[in-house]
């Protein structure tokens, strides 16, 4: 298996390269440079494992042999899920009026990226004790991203891991989740600007390739392929739990609805459906909807600010997971892509080729919903169910609520493709227990376990990071001087 870079720029790397890069070096995204496809057979006999024994199943067609053993691959599986707290790692809620909800907050941290984080830092140890090596990791973060990543390397002698998280943007579990791990290779740094600005110093580290080289930068965030590929398992797995048979041809369709920020799960699952998977993917989003204007209107341009709302994990106006995306549907026209996303760069602002939106819009149906849109939905799942949402679940319980019968939403589709006989699967990325001012905004009591009421009383520790700084010199003197202590 050979990984390249959605820009073209680069050589072929294979997974440890591509692991270990994060963005490649002309400024893409790695993917397969082919995707495997799946046979119906191979869908019937995966329909019958468990979540762990399905990601090994699927991480083995992305990492070859000779790279990983087999039984080494799925030890470190193993030992990745074996802090989850559900005896299934995942499970799937069945409510009333049709509304599936699979959990994927079972590890560590109580969010979707535990499931991918803890499997990449498996393969990160892996690699570096093999080959004696360190790494210096960078992370920002909107809310998740910055607690799953430290947990997955916390405490190892090989890894310094350095998040950037938006100050005030986060809920304070979420910040408390990072700032009270108090471990020498964890380095927190709160930063007074929003989730897109944060991004900005980290990239411009990746940027300066020497520097770059010289300290073994890497990025934990969703433009590191391991994260992609381990979520493709979880588009298969909600196929497998809701789809009625195996049995019929054509196979039937599972309506997957995500929750989308960044991207990554989207496009988990556009890859998903290259590989043979017969779903339906919709996006959903809170208010910063540039996804929901792509698929609509093929308008890939910034609003004039992040909105900051209930879903904060997904306060995000960059959705650097387009790029692979749009890599896909493009045939693997890498020419297109940096062209595209060169011109997305320097002017925030970009209108999809025709036959590209067309392909896109065929491919995923969107909805945005409003912070309004969010708690209507959280009070109705809890009144029906007695079940409470996550502000991003809810999102897509917004979607479901709205299309109670699979009425047509998209004028470019036949409202025959909506029929209510088709199962509909939504993505629950965190628990409710991180957002309490969401559930008590729902006029709901939140749900406190042992663990999150006492980080309140834990030390913390942080860096503060004010605007007019110089935030990438800021992190150069903090990668240096820990370098120093390898």
């Amino acid at each position: 298996m050979e990984y390249v870079s959605t820009r073209g720029g680069v050589g072929v790397v294979d997974f440890e390269g591509a692991l270990f890069s994060g963005y490649a070096a002309d400024g893409g995204l790695f993917m397969p440079r082919h995707v495997p496809s799946l046979d119906r057979d191979s869908l019937r006999r995966w329909s019958r494992l468990s979540y762990p024994e399905l990601a090994k199943e699927l991480c083995s067609l992305f990492i070859t042999a000779e790279l990983v053993p087999r039984s080494t691959l799925n030890d470190l599986i193993d030992r990745a899920f074996s802090r989850f707290r559900h005896k299934d790692v995942i499970h799937l809620s069945r409510l009333k009026d049709g509304l599936n909800v699979l959990e994927l907050w079972h590890g560590v941290t109580y969010a979707f990226k535990d499931l991918s984080l803890s499997c990449t830092g498996q393969f990160l140890q892996y690699f570096l004790e093999k080959e004696q090596k360190h790494v210096t990791i960078l992370v920002g973060t909107s809310g998740d991203t910055g607690s799953s990543a430290i947990e997955s390397v916390r405490g190892q002698k090989n890894m310094d891991i350095f998040v950037l998280l938006p100050k005030g943007f986060c809920t304070q579990i979420q910040e408390l989740q990072m700032t009270t791990v108090i471990e020498d290779n964890v380095h927190v740094f709160a930063a007074r600007g929003n989730s897109d600005e944060i991004d900005a110093p980290i990239k411009d580290l990746f940027a300066d390739v020497d520097f770059a080289r010289k300290y073994n930068l890497m990025s934990l965030n969703s433009v590191n392929w391991s994260r992609i590929m381990v979520q493709i398992v979880h588009h298969f797995y909600a196929y497998f739990q809701c789809t009625p048979s195996l049995d019929t041809t054509p196979l039937p369709v599972v309506e997957i609805v995500v929750p989308t920020g960044g991207g990554g799960n989207i496009t988990a699952g556009c890859i998903a459906q290259k590989m043979g998977l017969p779903i339906r993917l919709v996006a959903v989003v809170n208010s910063n909807d540039i996804i929901h204007r792509t698929v609509q209107h093929g308008d890939f341009s910034l609003s004039e600010s992040v909105k900051a709302t209930l879903a904060s994990a997904m306060d995000i106006q960059e959705p650097y997971n387009v790029e692979r995306i749009l890599w896909l549907l493009s045939g693997s026209d890498s020419h297109l892509v940096k062209t595209l996303m060169e011109r997305f760069s320097e002017l925030k602002s970009l209108k999809l080729p025709a036959d590209l939106h067309r392909k896109l819009s065929e491919t995923l149906r969107s909805c945005s919903a409003s912070d309004e849109d969010i708690v209507r939905a959280m009070k109705r799942c809890w009144e029906e169910n007695r079940y409470l949402l996550c502000p991003h679940s809810a999102v897509a319980a917004h979607y479901h609520y709205s299309h109670p019968d699979g009425a047509c939403f998209h004028q470019k589709f036949s409202c025959l493709s909506f029929l209510s006989s088709t199962p509909r699967c939504c993505l629950a990325p965190a628990s409710a227990v991180k957002f309490q001012d969401a559930v008590h905004r729902a006029g709901l009591v939140p749900q406190l376990p042992p663990e999150i009421t006492a980080l309140t009383a834990m030390e913390t520790r942080s860096t503060l990071l004010e605007r007019g700084q110089d935030w990438a010199q800021a992190l150069r003197e903090r990668i240096v001087a820990a370098a120093q202590q390898w």
